[in-house]
């Protein structure tokens, strides 16, 4: 069944502490956050990046997906949002390339979310095959034959090795986890649980903020690079 055959693994993964309550204040490294030992090289270039490493089969990243689109509607203008597809091996590679094919043929915001409802609401993937995700593709319009022929090309498979890489250099264990600018390292596991995590992103977005030369401002007057 799906749980057993697709989401394994994401069962292996850290769960978000959402029984805890929140401790208000200054968010605090080691608890709150994780600075990382070396500043890696963002996933993507420009503006202050805000990277969310997920799984399409983690159902974790599902009940954050809404959380990520109310968030993003008051996103500052010198941030920039990449979703990174998570590397754990079996079914979540499949549905990591398949992510990364929707990107190439222009498709991935339109069905991003009605990915995650098709998977844990509709139940509409049991494996996670390449052919059982080319189905779910196809109702959302994509066409079977060029999804397929897609996940399985050169293109998608360079950007899942750097998406890969990017996990692997910046330490990541479980989803949902974001990376501020390659420097830090948020994920639900903290005392705010998925409720907090955007709580510490903005104070970490603040604190990369006033690092920048010359200083960047927040909103519509915000540096565009």
């Amino acid at each position: 069944m799906i749980h057993k055959l697709v989401f394994a693994l994401c069962l292996l993964l850290p769960l978000p502490s959402l029984a805890q309550p929140f401790m208000p204040g200054t968010p605090r490294p080691g608890t709150d956050y994780e600075v990382l030992p070396t500043a890696q090289a963002t996933y993507g270039k420009g503006k202050i990046e805000v990277a969310e490493v997920f799984s399409y089969g983690c159902i974790h990243c599902f009940h954050f997906q809404p959380l990520v689109n109310t968030w993003k509607k008051t996103m500052p203008a010198d941030v920039r949002w990449e979703y990174v597809p998570a590397a754990f091996g079996g079914p979540h590679d499949n549905l990591g390339r398949a992510f990364l094919a929707a990107q190439v043929l222009g498709i991935q915001q339109k069905t991003h979310d009605a990915v995650f409802k098709g998977i844990f609401t509709d139940k509409l993937v049991k494996t996670a095959s390449p052919e059982e995700l080319a189905d779910l593709y196809a109702t959302l319009g994509a066409n079977r034959a060029k999804f397929l022929s897609t996940m399985a090309s050169a293109e998608v498979a360079a950007m899942f090795d750097k998406a890969k890489d990017f996990s692997l250099r910046t330490g990541i264990t479980g989803t949902p986890t974001i990376v501020i600018n390659g420097k830090y390292r948020v994920d639900g596991n903290n005392p705010g649980g998925l409720e907090g995590v955007f709580k510490t992103v903005d104070f970490l977005i603040a604190q990369e903020r006033k690092l920048a030369t010359p200083p960047v401002k927040a909103g519509k007057d915000a540096v565009k690079k």
